[in-house]
């Protein structure tokens, strides 16, 4: 059984997100764990009459705290906001084993989250890691979506060609030399910006969550679970089964946007993929960087306007 760190609140005493929204937690009877693990789930209420759900989804080394400058906005359009925090993550609890994470698990986390609210009529964002756990949800169970919206992610198939940055991450992230031996989470989702923000209020807020080296067993695990490195706990094969099943796609409609300045998940992956898509559009965020809800808010809730607007 893996050891398990719950976080405290008093991590976030400086963080305004944390405190500015109804969370849920539910208890998740997680495989290898004694007793579950608190999911701490975001439910924010839409203002006035609902129009429907947004699940919003993070990846890693983040938070949901990513959403920040979205759930008003979206709360009060008419929409509901429920953005999870990933086991390992945010003020979710976090198993110290880093062999304990994989692609499959946190599938199965998110899958809990959906079911146990009875969450439907769902407009998916989906970002970094998210993508791969977030569109096996829409896959596995397309009646429950009514738009999917992509930002600078990814699915692993065979024609998928990694990048350079994605490669420097993998090798970089598993050498302390390079980072310092303790994932610097702050500095890795500060670093990335490409806007002006306030270097040191975004790196107090993605270093929060964490409470020295056996917090950050998820933050270590998932780059090295890229499927092109680990392909069975990354979940290769299901990636390329969710790959195929969104080029076949008709569920529902499905809107990429990535930010351009992004050496990650590089905007000509976005016109690769979404020309592989039926029916998707696809919107450039023009100097945003790889964390693009958080670097470019405005811009990003601007193609979520264009979209459930002309609905």
């Amino acid at each position: 059984m893996s050891k398990v760190i719950r976080t405290q609140d008093s991590n976030f005493a400086e963080v305004p997100f944390a405190s500015a929204w109804p969370v849920t937690v539910l208890n998740w009877e997680a495989p290898g764990i004694d007793g579950g693990l608190a999911l701490h789930v975001v439910d924010a209420p839409s203002e006035g009459d609902e129009l429907g759900t947004f699940l919003l989804l993070h990846g890693e080394p983040s938070w949901s705290h990513l959403y920040e400058e979205w759930i008003p906005r979206l709360t009060a359009a008419g929409y509901r906001c429920i953005a999870p925090d990933l086991p390992g993550f945010g003020r979710s609890d976090k198993p110290t084993d880093q062999s304990w994470y994989s692609y499959e698990r946190h599938c199965d986390a998110i899958r809990y989250v959906i079911e146990s609210l009875g969450l439907s009529s769902i407009h998916l964002v989906v970002q970094d890691w998210a993508g791969p756990i977030g569109l096996r949800q829409a896959v596995d169970a397309p009646d429950r979506y009514s738009q999917i919206y992509i930002f600078n992610t990814w699915l692993h198939n065979s024609e998928f060609v990694y990048s350079d940055g994605v490669k420097w991450w993998h090798d970089a992230a598993g050498d302390p030399d390079q980072l310092g031996g303790d994932m610097p989470t702050g500095r890795i989702v500060a670093g990335t910006m490409q806007r002006e923000h306030v270097y040191e209020i975004v790196q107090a807020a993605y270093d929060a969550p964490f409470d020295g080296y056996d917090s950050k067993a998820g933050a270590r695990a998932f780059p090295a679970m890229i499927p092109l490195w680990a392909p069975e706990v990354g979940g290769a094969v299901e990636q390329q089964r969710c790959y195929d099943a969104l080029r076949a796609w008709s569920a529902c409609p499905i809107h990429f946007a990535f930010g351009d300045a992004d050496p990650v998940f590089p905007y000509e992956q976005a016109e690769l993929w979404s020309s592989k898509v039926r029916g998707a559009t696809l919107d450039r965020i023009e100097g945003a960087g790889h964390f693009v809800q958080f670097d470019a808010p405005e811009d990003c809730l601007g193609v979520i306007f264009k979209y459930v607007d002309s609905k």
